[in-house]
């Protein structure tokens, strides 16, 4: 009998352990992470879409031995886009005869830990602020 409570003892303190360890495992995150779901899903989608747009622009370069803006990528269709948005970042672009930046820029409401731009260059390098 006294094996089965200790048995049943150590379970119920795992399992407390496990539930504290979970639970502030997820509410922070890396340095400048969101902890919010949802605004960590639209920043992984934003980076995934400008380095598409950033691979557009190059092809594009390569082909044409110029670069363009965002809205003649879509237009184009060069990326898979529909419009220069995703949740609260808009995409612009900055276009010159040597180099692009395209930039996401945060729109919506505050969030925690969302940079306010995300951009890429023809370095391929993601930076954000």
């Amino acid at each position: 009998m006294k094996g089965v409570f200790g048995i049943a003892g150590l379970l119920i303190v795992l399992c407390v352990g496990f539930y504290f360890y979970f639970k502030e495992s997820t509410s922070f995150g890396p340095a400048g992470t969101p902890t919010n779901p949802r605004a960590a899903i639209d920043i992984t989608g934003v980076q995934n879409d400008l380095v598409a747009i950033a691979n557009a622009e190059r092809r594009h370069f390569a082909s044409d031995s110029r670069y363009v803006s965002v809205d003649e990528l879509i237009s184009n269709g060069d990326v898979s886009m529909q419009k220069k948005e995703r949740g609260p970042y808009q995409y612009s672009s900055d276009i010159g005869e040597n180099g692009f930046r395209i930039t996401a820029t945060y729109i919506g409401d505050p969030v925690e830990g969302a940079p306010r731009s995300i951009w890429i260059d023809e370095t391929m390098q993601i930076r954000r602020e």
